[in-house]
This record gives structure tokens, C-alpha cells and sequence, in this order.
């Protein structure tokens, strides 16, 4: 569809003219990105043109100005109209009815208006007491009536902001950053908005309003297409969803990458985080160039009295080889020479971090045009500078965000580029790949004081998920990767085993603490193997808390690091040559005594509950506990169909399991019998929680048969059913042979759901088999959890009875 065409559709001023052509431009799809937001535009324009000429008729000193993005001719499908009618402050009665000529075809269309009616005088006076009234303003774009008067606004409007410029920017940055703080940063958000998070189109139109300033640029280079690549994901997602929405929910994104022509939605939230992260470093850069000036504005005057009305030399203090600061910035120094210098660009970046000072964008644009290629393997200088990088806290992060910038990070290691700007759709993960390695490195470099060598623990955490740039299990291609890799920065053959091992099995020792029997010997030993030797060991402990730290919230807890803390220890004592023995069971704690013989003497069940908080920490103080939920201890008289009766009390109750273990307990000497002990960590989905008599009263009944918990969970979900989202993948259940010499073990994954534990507890009762144990953990959405099954008798199911049971249960879950 032509310009023309569209033109002819809108010779009609009225609203079905233009209804027609505007429908014919998003529809046709001839045009698309920034030539249909101008056509668009344009069309719009022509449209209110002609409803101004003939509302206007004999009417002077009158114009009507676009603002905001229909200023800068910009218009997405759903975009409202930024609009004001300027006058010049005669006929009110006349400018009134105008305006209603003009709002309401507007209206009539259903498409959404921000208008005002003001005299330049009042334009002025609102763009002080408004910033962003005042940053609309700066875009404003004459479309009809008195361009004289539309002029001297465009021309006050411009003189008022850079004449208040040094106070105005201050706060402009402040509201920045509280956006930024409510909204997220769009980089690593798996449901962004796109203009209102950090890094979005609010942010690149900020950009233009620093510029315009006058007291300081943004970086260029990139950041218009940054903007585009974030507009055109926005006229995607309005053609969708047919809705005025910036925000890109997960289940739209697959027809939105479709709309652009993308292969998958990865690939569409990839280009939307490169986009994001170009215009937050640029961002960040501008915002410290603000900082800069006026910071020498202030100082300049006295500095000029002092030295007699002489310029002041800004004063560089040497940092390391090269390498200088200067006005709070990190530059090379006059004498550099960084094509001679192949290892001057991880030199500047570890004296940065080291510093806590950001590298000046000119210095890394620099590195990055002069470099030169490291040779093979790495000179020892370069592989100590990119450890003491790792190593240096908080501060990793900016530095290594300005090596990216500039593509100096996959210069030095090629294989980044993979997981660069990669989402991980996980809902435990808060990071996208590389940000979360970065992360881990920062954790890691918390704990450099509980290893032997900090140099493998650091280079581990920022590989240990390097091969989830690469088909099947990430473990698995990230130890093939970290080989080459470790070999080419200059590890000896032992390190780059360790190095290998650290990737391999970087997510052991967490996994097997909660999902697997720590009693069973087979479970320690088969950790032991893997790990080889005591310095390995130790370097994966560190390396578990550190990635566990950096995923997010709900990866890591006290009860897990108890848990890791527990195998680490069991494993030390097998790689020093003292093996474990048969298990027996665990010693019982008092009111875990207390409980199982007060359930063997009345026969039935008796429960406790108590209130669990994570201790403090440096980032939460004492008086700012962290709940983690009520600890729920259950004594059962040992008999078939506990695991179900409580999972699915606890259900009827709104109870969400969060963690759970379940074992077989022998009494005391002196008193009969066995018991069913049951430690569960549970939290109400709302309200408060019930009472202790009520959960033992309905345990008692579930357990004699009298309460139909399956057709009461039913008819709560008939009731109420679940508000349907994204669909989550199908559970997946697997036997794990060799994980215990003394059961059998099966794993089930799935999506967490009320009544889930009951549905695997009946299914397992139904299989006749006896659990043994159970450890049961939920990880944001997704619940991981691992039974140890026998027969009957209390052997280990045979393996084609054990397929069958899998298979089974799988069948159940996904029905």
C-alpha cells in the first residue's frame, strides 16, 4: 500500500475516512517499523489538519502541536495522541469549541488522547512545575494553524530547559531511578515493559532530553537502533494483542516474534535485552557525564579564585601499567600503548573494580579499537588480572558491563557470546544467563577465603553454565567448553580437570542433599566419585552456595545449606578413607521422641507446629526476619497411606508444602513399635493457618477412611477453578537405579499444584509400594521431589517394576 493510497482513503476529513486509511496501513503489512510509525504519522496529521481547517475557520493566533512520540512522529498501532491546542489568548469561546471539533472524532474512534489547551505562557508555566510535561514539550512538532506561535514555544520551551538544566537534570535522574526501582530492569525481566522498565523507550527519550540539554551526550553508537528494535517489538505487540499495552507478557510472545519474522520467543527476548542493554550502559554513561560537570561547575569558580583566574589540571593518580584515575573515572594513562599492550584491557578493568571506579567510555571504546589477540595460552599477567577482575566484589559488574558494551568480552572469550543476553525461562531464575555467571562470580568472591585456590573457584563461577549456549544438558557441553576454554586462558592440565569437574557437576551437591537419602551409603559414594578429592570438593561446595546466591530468593535457604553442609561433610569423610557405615536411624531430637511415642501409645496421630524464620544476615538485620513458614512435625504409628492422608489435609487446608521429609523411625529402647516421623515445612496460600487439633482431627479421619479427601479437593476445584496461564511442561518422573543400594529411588518433576503430594502419595499406595522416605522440595513454581520405594517385603523394586511404577505415576500426573 502506497503513501498515495492511503492518502486518497483520507481525503475525507471525517472519522471514517481516516478509520478506513489507518486500518488499510496496520493491516496490509506493505510497510512496517519505522516507515509505517512515519506513514502513520503522517496520515494522522493530515486527518487533524483538515478537522482543524474546518473548526477553525477565521480563527487566529490558534495552532495545534504534537507532543511526546506523535512529536517525534513515532505513532505505534495503539499509541495515544499527545496533543495541545495552542493560542494565543483571545476568543476563549472560539478556542473551546476547537477543541471539541477536533477531541471528539478523535474519541469517536476509540483511540486514546492526552490533549490540554494552553497559551505558550501556561505551556511554560506547566513544563516547570511538570517534568513531564516539560520533556513532552521538548518533541513538541507543529501539524496545523500558526506556526509562529507553535515556533516561539518550541524556541522558549528549549531556552527554559537548558537554562535549568543543572537543577532540573538532578531531579530527573532521581525519578529515573525510583521508575527503575519500581519497574525492574528490561534486560533480564521474562515479562517486561517495554517502555516504563529500565533500559526501555522512556529511558532513550530521557536520553534525547540530556542531549538537548546541552551539558551532556549519550553514547551514539547503537542506541538508535536499540530504540527501533524496542518500537517495532511495540507495534508487534499492539497488532497482537490489538490492546495499547507495552507490556510483553510471556504468552504473547510467541505471536509477536511471529509478527517480526523471529524464529522463537528466545530469540525475540534476546533482541530485546541486547536493545535494553545498549540504552542502560548508555544510560549509565550519560547520567555520570551529568554528574561530572556539574560537579566541576560547582568547584570550577573557586578553584579559578584560587589559582588567580588560571584553568585547573584535573589531577590522574596511577592506578596500575597504564592505567589512571582521573575525575572519578578510570583512563589510560598518556604513555599507554594498547596496541603493544594485549593484556592493558583486563589490567584497566581489575584496577576499576579493584577501585570501585567505572571505566571512561572513551578509554574502553579505545581498548576495543586498538587490541590485540592474547596469544595462546594466555600470558600468566592476563589470566591473574582476569582473577583479580572475578574476584572484586560488587564492582565486577559496571566494569564488566563496559567490556561488553564494547564487545571486549567475547574478544577475550569467544564462547561468551552464546550466553549472552540469553533468558532463562525458569521462574527461579531472576537473571538472564550471563548476568547470572557475573552474579555467581560476585557471590564466589565471598567466600575466596574458604578455599584453597580462590583462582579455580572464581573462573568456575563464571563458566559453570557457559554450555547453556549449546543443545542438551548444559552440564554436560559446559565441561567440553570449560576444557578448551581453561586450557587457552593458561591452566595447567590438573586445574583444567578441576575446572571441568567444578562444571560437570556444579549442580551435585545441591540436588543430591534434597532429593536424595543422605543415610544411604550409596548416595555419599556416588558423590565421592564424582568428586574425586578433597581440594574439588571443597572448591564445589563454594561454587553450589555461591550459583544458589546468585539464581535468586528461592534457590537458596538455611535449610539447604544445612543439607549441602551435611553431604560435604559425609563425603570428606569417604575421600579421607573412612566410609560410611549402614545407616541407622537418625537420633531423634526430644519433641521428635516425645511425639513418636505419644502416637505409639494412643495409636493414632500427633502433630506439632512451630514458626521457622531464616536468621539474620548483613543484607536483612536482626529485626527484619525472613519468614520461611511454619515447621509442621507429624508422628504417625507406622501403616500404609500416610503419605497421601497428610499431603492431602494439608491440601484441603490451602497448605503449601514448601519442603518436606518423611522417614521410618524405630522407638526408643523399652518402647514397642515403629512411627512414621513427618517434617514438613508448610505455609497457608492465604489467611492464616488453621489450628493443630483441627489438621490432627481431619489426619485421623483421612487415615480411618472417613473423610473423602479426593472428592473434597474435587469439588473445591470445580468450585474454583484455576485461573489458566502458561502452560507448564508435562511432569516427568524417572527411576535412578544406582542411587541407593537399599531402595529404589524415583525422582518426579513437575509443575507445583494444590494436591499435588496427595496425587503422588495415592498413586505410590495404589502401586503397592512402601515409601521408605521422601524429600520433597518446591522451587518456585516447579516442585522436584525424590521417594525412596520398596516392595512390600522391603526389598528394592525389581527394574522393570520399577519402569512400570514410573510410568505410571507419569500417566497420573499428566491426566
Amino acid at each position: 500500500m502506497t503513501g498515495t493510497d492511503v492518502r486518497k482513503d483520507a481525503e475525507d476529513s471525517g472519522p471514517s475516512g481516516y478509520a478506513a486509511a489507518r486500518l488499510r496501513l496496520l493491516t496490509e503489512g506493505a510497510q512496517s517499523g519505522p516507515p509505517r510509525r512515519a506513514a502513520l504519522a503522517e496520515l494522522t496529521d493530515e486527518w487533524l489538519t483538515g478537522l482543524f481547517a474546518a473548526g477553525a475557520e477565521g480563527l487566529r493566533g490558534v495552532s495545534l502541536v504534537a507532543v511526546g512520540g506523535y512529536g517525534r512522529g513515532e505513532l505505534s498501532p495503539r499509541s495515544d495522541l499527545d496533543l495541545v491546542l495552542l493560542h494565543d489568548g483571545g476568543d476563549s469561546k472560539a478556542v473551546a469549541a476547537l477543541a471539541d471539533r477536533i477531541w471528539y472524532p478523535i474519541w469517536d474512534l476509540g483511540l486514546a488522547l492526552d490533549h490540554s489547551v494552553r497559551t505558550p505562557a501556561e505551556a511554560r508555566k506547566t513544563a516547570g512545575e511538570d517534568l513531564k510535561v516539560q520533556l513532552g514539550l521538548l518533541d513538541a512538532r507543529h501539524i496545523a494553524g500558526d506556526l509562529g506561535l507553535t515556533a516561539g514555544l518550541r524556541t522558549a520551551v528549549l531556552a527554559d530547559w537548558r537554562n535549568q538544566a543543572p537543577k532540573r537534570l538532578p531531579e530527573l535522574q532521581e525519578l529515573t531511578a525510583e521508575r527503575a526501582e519500581r519497574q525492574g530492569e528490561l534486560q533480564y525481566l521474562l515479562e517486561p515493559d517495554l517502555k516504563e522498565a529500565r533500559g526501555g523507550l522512556r529511558d532513550a527519550t530521557i536520553l534525547r532530553a540530556v542531549a538537548a540539554s546541552w551539558l551532556a551526550d549519550a553514547p551514539r553508537e547503537g542506541l538508535a537502533d536499540a530504540r527501533r528494535r524496542l518500537l517495532d517489538v511495540r507495534d508487534a505487540l499492539h497488532l497482537t494483542t490489538g490492546r495499547a499495552t507495552d507490556r510483553l507478557a510471556l504468552q504473547e510472545q510467541d505471536q509477536v516474534a511471529a509478527e517480526l519474522g523471529l524464529l522463537d520467543a528466545d530469540t525475540l527476548l534476546r533482541q530485546v535485552y541486547e536493545a535494553a542493554r545498549v540504552i542502560s550502559y548508555a544510560s549509565d554513561v550519560t547520567w555520570r557525564e551529568v554528574g561530572r560537570v556539574l560537579r566541576a561547575r560547582a568547584v570550577r569558580p573557586r578553584l579559578r579564585a584560587m589559582l588567580g583566574g588560571g584553568k585547573p589540571t584535573a589531577e590522574r593518580s596511577p592506578l596500575a601499567e597504564g592505567v589512571v584515575e582521573q575525575d572519578g573515572e578510570v583512563v589510560l594513562a598518556r604513555a599507554a600503548r594498547p596496541e603493544r599492550d594485549p593484556v592493558l584491557p583486563l589490567r584497566a578493568a581489575a584496577a576499576a573494580a579493584q577501585a570501585g571506579l567505572p571505566l571512561s567510555l572513551h578509554a574502553v571504546r579505545r581498548l576495543a579499537a586498538t587490541v590485540r589477540p592474547l596469544p595462546t595460552p594466555w600470558p600468566a599477567e592476563a589470566r591473574e588480572q582476569l582473577v583479580t577482575l572475578l574476584g572484586s566484589g560488587r564492582p565486577t559488574v559496571d566494569v564488566w558491563e563496559a567490556l561488553e558494551a564494547e564487545g571486549l568480552i567475547t574478544h577475550f572469550l569467544p564462547d561468551w557470546e552464546r550466553v549472552r543476553c540469553r533468558p532463562q525461562r525458569n521462574a527461579v531464575h531472576i537473571w538472564t544467563v550471563d548476568r547470572h555467571l557475573i552474579e555467581t562470580a560476585v557471590r564466589a568472591s565471598e567466600f575466596t577465603r574458604r578455599v584453597h585456590r580462590p583462582d579455580l573457584l572464581l573462573v568456575a563461577a563464571l563458566l559453570h553454565d557457559i554450555g547453556k549456549g549449546w543443545p542438551g544438558d548444559h552440564s554436560v557441553a559446559g565441561e567440553i567448553i570449560v576444557k578448551d576454554v581453561a586450557a587457552r586462558i593458561g591452566f595447567d592440565r590438573d586445574d583444567v580437570l578441576v575446572l571441568s569437574t567444578l562444571v560437570r557437576h556444579h549442580l551435585l551437591l545441591v540436588e543430591t542433599a534434597t532429593r536424595r537419602d543422605l543415610e544411604d551409603p550409596a548416595t555419599v559414594h556416588s558423590v565421592a566419585e564424582a568428586v574425586g578429592s578433597q581440594g574439588t570438593l571443597e572448591l564445589l561446595h563454594a561454587l553450589t552456595e555461591a550459583d544458589a546466591l546468585a539464581t535468586g530468593p528461592a534457590a537458596w535457604s538455611s535449610w539447604r545449606g544445612s543439607l549441602v553442609a551435611d553431604l560435604v561433610k559425609r563425603v570428606a569423610a569417604v575421600l579421607a578413607g573412612d566410609d560410611p557405615v549402614e545407616p541407622e536411624a537418625a537420633a531423634l531430637t526430644a519433641e521428635q521422641e516425645r511425639l513418636a511415642i505419644e502416637a505409639v501409645v494412643t495409636g493414632s496421630p500427633v502433630l506439632a507446629l512451630r514458626a521457622q524464620t531464616e536468621p539474620p544476615t548483613e543484607e536483612r538485620p536482626p529485626g527484619d526476619p525472613e519468614p520461611l513458614g511454619v515447621e509442621l512435625v507429624i508422628a504417625v504409628p507406622d501403616q500404609p497411606g500416610v503419605l497421601p492422608a497428610v499431603a492431602g489435609v494439608l491440601a484441603m487446608h490451602r497448605l503449601t508444602v514448601r519442603t518436606a521429609e518423611l522417614s521410618a523411625q524405630d522407638l526408643p529402647d523399652g518402647v514397642d513399635g515403629s512411627v512414621l516421623l513427618l517434617n514438613w515445612r508448610v505455609a497457608a496460600e492465604y489467611g492464616s493457618l488453621p489450628q493443630a487439633t483441627r489438621l490432627r482431627a481431619d489426619l485421623v479421619r483421612a487415615l480411618d477412611g472417613s473423610l473423602d479427601i479426593a472428592g473434597r479437593l474435587a469439588e473445591r476445584d470445580a468450585a474454583y477453578p484455576r485461573r489458566r496461564g502458561v502452560v507448564a511442561p508435562a511432569a516427568r518422573v524417572s527411576v535412578h537405579p544406582a542411587a541407593s543400594r537399599l531402595a529404589t529411588v524415583i525422582e518426579v518433576r513437575a509443575q507445583d499444584a494444590p494436591g499435588l503430594l496427595f496425587r503422588i502419595g495415592r498413586a505410590l499406595e495404589d502401586a503397592s509400594v512402601r515409601v521408605r522416605s521422601a524429600h520433597v522440595s518446591t522451587l518456585g513454581a516447579n516442585a522436584v521431589d525424590a521417594f525412596y520405594v520398596t516392595g512390600p517385603e522391603g526389598a528394592p523394586l525389581p527394574g522393570e517394576e520399577a519402569a512400570a511404577v514410573a510410568r505410571k505415576l507419569e500417566e497420573t500426573l499428566r491426566g
